[in-house]
């Protein structure tokens, strides 16, 4: 029953939550890692095995990542960033020709969560408000801007006067000039939404970003609030979405209106705050692609459970470069 965190880089909360998870349900079962610098990963140390993988890129990535899950008697991958989702989804056959679950959506859903132009595409389908993009000779101030495949708020912008506006921002393609959402009016979300196999929702919890670092959040607050019926209403189905979803919202603190910003189609580096109030996604995929049990909605979590994220440490005695 073994299951390989891929690409496990700081995510030592998530290792552990499925280890311990393995452990209430009395399954004999490893937590295994993968990464590209394995000596430098505090997840890989707190792992229980943790190997060396070239960068998904690499031409052999995927028959390296198969060898080693049929070595070492992996029977469920769950990848962590975004530039694998692509690969594992279009190789989904290759992996269970060899008994290896990857909890992974379709590929037509992961190119959808990869291009926030086809985000917004997919929100303004389900009736769902979005940011208007302008074109780069037609805008007005103040301006947000976004690469349209990028992450972790990499590459990104707010322009309130035209003076900051550059010939970088004019001639990069991949940038994308859009209405900006004042956070004085506009309270964020960060939403964790659980899909089974069937792609039905099963869980959704909205977790308030009160402070970001490096595109993740470092202080947050769960909330019940609008967001959970409005999701309910426009995205109890996703075709080709399974697992868990990190989706992120704008909610207008006084009108209510809501806004979709951008959707990835794997676990958030906030997703510990979700697991610690009690929507238990780690179980669920442990019970629903290692048992086929299925999994029913669930809104019994911790309202109102603050989370103040702080640097800790990794100590490894004996370390060799």
């Amino acid at each position: 029953m073994n299951i390989l965190i891929t690409s496990a880089g700081r995510r030592v909360s998530l290792v552990r939550a499925f280890q311990t998870e393995i452990k209430k349900l009395n399954l004999y079962g490893l937590v295994m890692t993968t990464d590209y610098n394995i000596k430098l990963s505090p997840a890989c140390f707190v792992s229980d095995k943790a190997f060396e993988l070239p960068l998904v890129t690499e031409e052999n990535y995927l028959e390296l990542l198969i060898d080693l899950c049929i070595n070492n008697d992996i029977k469920l991958i769950i990848p962590t960033i975004d530039t694998e989702l692509l690969l594992l989804a279009e190789n989904v056959d290759a992996l269970l020709k060899n008994n290896i679950i990857p909890v992974i959506s379709s590929i037509e859903f992961v190119n959808i969560c990869r291009n926030k132009r086809e985000t917004n595409s997919f929100f303004l389908k389900n009736n769902i408000p979005v940011a208007k993009e302008y074109k780069k000779n037609d805008y007005k101030l103040p301006l947000f801007i976004k690469p349209f495949s990028g992450s972790r708020s990499i590459d990104t912008y707010i322009i309130k006067e035209e003076k900051d506006l550059t010939e970088y921002h004019f001639n990069n393609k991949n940038l994308m000039f859009l209405e900006y959402l004042d956070h004085e009016k506009f309270e964020e979300f960060t939403c964790d939404l659980y899909y089974d196999k069937n792609s039905n929702l099963k869980c959704i919890v909205p977790r308030k970003r009160l402070e970001t670092r490096d595109g993740e959040v470092s202080k947050g607050l769960t909330r019940k609030n609008e967001l959970m019926d409005f999701i309910k209403v426009h995205l109890n189905h996703i075709e080709g979405a399974r697992g868990c979803l990190t989706s992120q919202f704008f909610k207008n603190k006084e009108t209510k209106e809501i806004y979709g910003i951008e959707i990835n189609a794997r676990f958030g580096g906030g997703f510990p705050l979700s697991y610690l109030a009690g929507a238990n996604y780690c179980k669920w995929i442990i019970e629903e692609y290692l048992f086929n049990k299925d999994i029913e909605y669930y809104d019994d979590w911790e309202n109102n459970l603050l989370m103040l994220r702080y640097d800790d440490e990794v100590l490894v005695y004996g370390y060799t470069e």
